[in-house]
């Protein structure tokens, strides 16, 4: 199989999220399987927003990947975004790394499992949403029981020899602050700036990142490694910080009314990423503390998630990618967030590995080495076989 054209036409079938309309994708993956005699059912939310997941006693390895891939300008890209082009090697355009050069190695491997003669060992779900929260992809699954907990390979791109096992949680929130108008002269001796009040929230989170929280020997060791691979992966010093303290980011802040008026009202939209050892809730209560004229009116949450790096499914994933490339193997944590968190929380043990040039991830010109999907495939294959094996 033709790892490098079947994300080729992914990348063609255009996905972006928003709006998130997944429908082409998903048919386009439900002929693949059914070719191969692998049946399937599609449950379709509003908006285009579908996703696959494959029927039959499958065993107890699910096999994830997400569709959706975040918009793209053509302003700047040395081939149209959208293209598909193989090129030097590589399958150019949004979405060939993240990820649906993963999706195309997940492919490729089922169709070598079946074509030398053997039940596909796993159970196969690409789903939409991904990039903005997984509501109507991932959590849909998991709210209508069509997957069960296992253990999960998510064909996220990762460094080549290091799978991941873990991401640092989430706190987004949504805050409206309320001030006290008057005359800009007589600030801020008369009345409460919305603006001010929003300032002054800012500069208590930037203080937490002072903190330090504690975690165990056996973490502090994964952190540690991880972040020698992160700074090594995309050239950036301050790598133990980004996964050890809290990271903050103010998206969207908007206010007042005229310079020379109080402001009455100012919208903050604030993202942190949140370390192993910080509670959300004593994070909450601090923010309520350092906002009294400010109500959250959204919030979105999720704990830092961790597999056991001692499991069957770590294990199994480390050693397989280990005959492939050789070298030193070992899995990592990362600062950002994916669908694993949600599985988790399910009860999967949950795994991130695959294909992709990291450095591109959303980014202009991103693409994906062909190599690279030929390899996580063959990974792919493996694991399966020693499911398969162990079954």
């Amino acid at each position: 199989m033709d790892t490098g054209r079947i994300c080729a036409d992914l990348v063609r079938i255009r996905s972006e999220n928003p709006p998130g309309n997944t429908a082409d994708a998903i048919e386009y993956i439900r002929t693949f399987l059914d070719s191969l005699g692998i049946r399937s059912i599609i449950t379709l939310n509003a908006g285009g927003k579908c996703n696959l997941v494959t029927t039959g006693d499958e065993g107890k390895l699910l096999l994830c990947g997400h569709v959706d891939v975040v918009p793209a300008m053509a302003d700047g890209w040395t081939h149209p975004p959208f293209s598909g082009l193989e090129q030097d090697g590589y399958v150019w355009g949004r979405g060939a790394t993240d990820m649906k050069g993963g999706c195309a190695a997940l492919l490729t491997a089922c169709a070598a499992i079946i074509e030398k003669g053997t039940n596909l060992p796993a159970t196969l779900a690409f789903v939409c949403d991904e990039e903005t929260g997984g509501e109507q992809g991932i959590r849909h699954l998991l709210a209508r029981k069509l997957i069960a907990p296992g253990d999960c390979i998510i064909a996220e791109p990762t460094p080549t020899r290091h799978p991941c096992i873990g991401q640092k949680g989430l706190c987004r929130l949504e805050i409206k602050f309320s001030g006290t108008p008057g005359h800009g002269s007589l600030y801020p001796i008369v009345g409460v700036s919305a603006v001010m009040e929003a300032a002054e929230l800012l500069s208590y989170v930037k203080s937490l990142r002072d903190h330090e929280y504690p975690v165990d020997q056996n973490l502090r060791e994964i952190i540690t490694r991880s972040s020698e691979v992160f700074a090594r992966e995309f050239n950036i010093s301050g790598g133990s910080e980004i996964l050890q303290r809290l990271m903050f980011n103010p998206g969207i802040i908007a206010g007042g009314e005229k310079a020379n008026i109080i402001a009455q009202h100012c919208d903050l939209a604030l993202e942190m990423r949140v370390p192993w050892g910080c509670r959300i809730h004593d994070l909450l209560a601090g923010i309520r503390a350092h906002a009294p004229h400010g109500t959250i009116i959204s919030e979105t949450v999720h704990d830092p998630s961790l597999t056991d790096p001692k499991c069957t499914l770590v294990t199994t994933v480390t050693s397989e990618v280990k005959k492939v490339y050789g070298g030193e193997v070992f899995p990592i944590v990362q600062w950002a967030a994916s669908d694993a968190r949600h599985l988790r929380l399910a009860g999967f043990n949950v795994i991130e590995y695959g294909p992709g040039e990291l450095s591109t991830l959303h980014a202009v010109n991103e693409r994906i080495a062909i190599a690279s999907m030929e390899k996580a495939s063959a990974i792919y294959q493996r694991i399966m076989q020693e499911y398969a094996r162990r079954e």
